[in-house]
């Protein structure tokens, strides 16, 4: 009797090998971990201090800007030098995570061409990489706050689901902007040109307070704003508004579903571009 030939397989569609690319990349945490803290590695190779030089550069322009910035606001140091160094810090991570999110593929081409990997690793890379800084930064959140006797207590613990929604926002960012800067290469020079007028334009060396009442409203539309303060309120004592806790969990499940239909589309692409 003829063996019977086996019956051939359907190939699986273009939305679940996107799915599978995301979680397999999720799970693949021993790599992710590793090239990012290669990358930290790497660029302070030959130094002394290696990667605190973070933590020292950090800490001299919040003594700096903490010093002028406070003067010139009129606002009591105990109360504008943490405000500054905490904004400062996750300042530092989100706009990492944009500006890295830019050169998530395209630094990794070799990588991507020549070997059968998850390509949402190398956003995870990215994103682990700049929490590796956020973590040296935070060094000097605790000398500000032993310094000005700054005790959070319980509502401190609201800052780790904010972070949490800092770093899923921060995947979804980094995905969408790596498929635009791998096919358009002017996109990484306009992204750093927006993120440095957001820096100026978000609550980060001055204080809401300070704002005229007419200026407040239009505040709440900066999702930036809402992306420090979910981080920020808890480590100074207070509970974020409800919100900047509903705009980050808005921005995070549109941003996942929309990344998601265009990871969809364009992920098979990404190594043709590179």
């Amino acid at each position: 009797m003829a063996a019977t030939a086996p019956a051939p397989t359907r190939p699986a569609s273009q939305f679940t090998l996107a799915l599978f690319d995301l979680v397999e990349g999720a799970r693949a945490s021993h790599l992710w971990a590793r090239l990012g803290w290669q990358d930290i590695r790497r660029h302070y190779r030959r130094s002394l201090l290696g990667p605190f030089w973070i933590t020292i550069s950090m800490g001299v322009l919040v003594a700096v800007l903490g010093t002028l910035y406070g003067g010139l606001f009129g606002v009591d140091m105990a109360v504008y030098v943490p405000y500054l160094t905490l904004g400062w810090v996750v300042w530092t991570l989100v706009s990492g995570c944009i500006t890295d999110g830019c050169s998530a593929f395209v630094s990794a081409g070799n990588i991507i061409q020549q070997a059968r990997l998850p390509l949402s690793v190398h956003v995870y890379r990215g994103i682990w990489r700049n929490l590796i800084t956020f973590l040296h930064n935070a060094v000097i959140v605790i000398v500000v706050a032993v310094l000005f006797a700054i005790w959070p207590g319980w509502v401190g613990l609201l800052a780790i689901p904010g972070l949490v929604l800092l770093c899923l926002n921060g995947v979804w960012v980094g995905i969408v902007l790596g498929i635009f800067a791998t096919r358009f290469r002017d996109v990484p020079p306009i992204i750093a040109s927006v993120v440095r007028i957001a820096f100026f334009v978000t609550p980060i060396i001055w204080m809401p307070e300070l704002l005229p009442q007419r200026a407040v409203l239009p505040l709440s539309f900066n999702p930036f704003y809402h992306a420090l303060e979910v981080v920020r309120a808890p480590l100074l004592g207070e509970v974020p508004g409800a919100t900047s806790w509903l705009a980050m969990i808005g921005f995070t499940l549109a941003g996942a579903l929309a990344t998601l239909a265009m990871y969809v589309r364009f992920r098979w692409r990404i190594a043709y571009w590179l």
